[in-house]
């Protein structure tokens, strides 16, 4: 079937683009639909918590879903000049910070013997980290909640962080391997050559060329980490080793007749893993589509 092309000005021929079918029209209209509804059914609630943040309580009551009358700034100035506020935000940078450098470090050593070595049972551990993905947090909740008793760590930070990279090695492991089972084993050989160890290979060579999938697992160890609800609900009873998902349920219990300031209290927990999410964004969908493809 002939194609036929198009002349440029400069004298440069180029493909015309196929036409496209009713049909085709009509696919991609229902799938930009779909995306577009999906897109705002996520957004409505979040705005609605933020400019909920800056009405009054009256206001909220007449008229829930209504604009501010007048844009006030005292409930978001009242929470940030709040001790409470602060410290749930450093227990949760704690956290977060912890948990992804643990993730990171052990996920990437653990991920490196399985993609780079040949032993027995190789398969076996790699399908117990798989079979890792199987059980959510909430299901091992309750052993989970014993054995940090018994091991003494009940209203610590540590009881937190030891479980978040526990079960966050699974997918973190299976998002690396492909990484480093598409690196050329020539490149290896010719480093062993040159006399770098196994250890100085995997130092010069293996982290920097899997970086787009550390950054990913990175990335998604810090969100889970900072949105974590369950397990601290569980191992935290102290009011100053809350985080920040525990702050805004004590915080919404505390002040449960002014809505304003709990949806402003609410906005500011969120907004850093919005940012966080949304300045990254990028290095997540990289990441995954280099795992798929590895």
């Amino acid at each position: 079937m002939a194609t036929a092309t198009l002349t440029a000005p400069g004298g440069r021929t180029g493909r015309r683009r196929p036409q496209r079918t009713p049909g085709q029209r009509a696919g991609n209209f229902f799938i930009y639909f779909l995306a577009w509804s999906l897109v705002v059914s996520i957004l409505v609630p979040v705005a609605y918590i933020i400019i909920g943040g800056f009405r009054s309580n009256s206001e909220i009551t007449q008229d829930p879903a209504g604009l501010p009358a007048t844009w006030r700034i005292e409930n978001y100035v009242d929470v940030l000049v709040s001790e409470v506020f602060w410290r749930e935000v450093l227990n949760s940078s704690i956290a977060a910070i912890a948990t992804t450098l643990f993730v990171v470090t052990l996920g990437l050593m653990a991920a490196y013997v399985l993609a780079r070595y040949r032993f027995r049972m190789r398969g076996v551990l790699y399908a117990v980290f798989a079979a890792g993905l199987m059980f959510p947090m909430t299901v091992a909740i309750t052993p989970l909640y014993i054995l940090v008793r018994n091991l003494g760590l009940m209203n610590s930070l540590a009881g937190v962080i030891i479980p978040q990279v526990a079960f966050a090695l699974p997918i973190t492991i299976i998002i690396l391997v492909p990484f480093l089972q598409a690196l050329p084993r020539e490149i290896e050989e010719a480093a062993f050559i040159d006399g770098c160890s196994r250890l100085g290979f995997f130092w010069r060579m293996v982290i920097p060329l899997s970086m787009p999938g550390v950054i990913t697992v990175g990335i998604l160890a810090f969100i889970a980490s900072w949105n974590s609800y369950m397990l601290p609900l569980f191992i935290l009873n102290n009011e100053g080793s809350f985080t920040l998902p525990l702050g805004v349920q004590a915080f919404a219990s505390q002040y449960s007749v002014d809505t304003a300031k709990v949806l402003a209290f609410t906005s500011l927990s969120m907004i850093p893993a919005l940012v966080f999410f949304s300045l990254f964004e990028r290095r997540i969908v990289g990441g995954l589509t280099g795992a798929v493809k590895g």
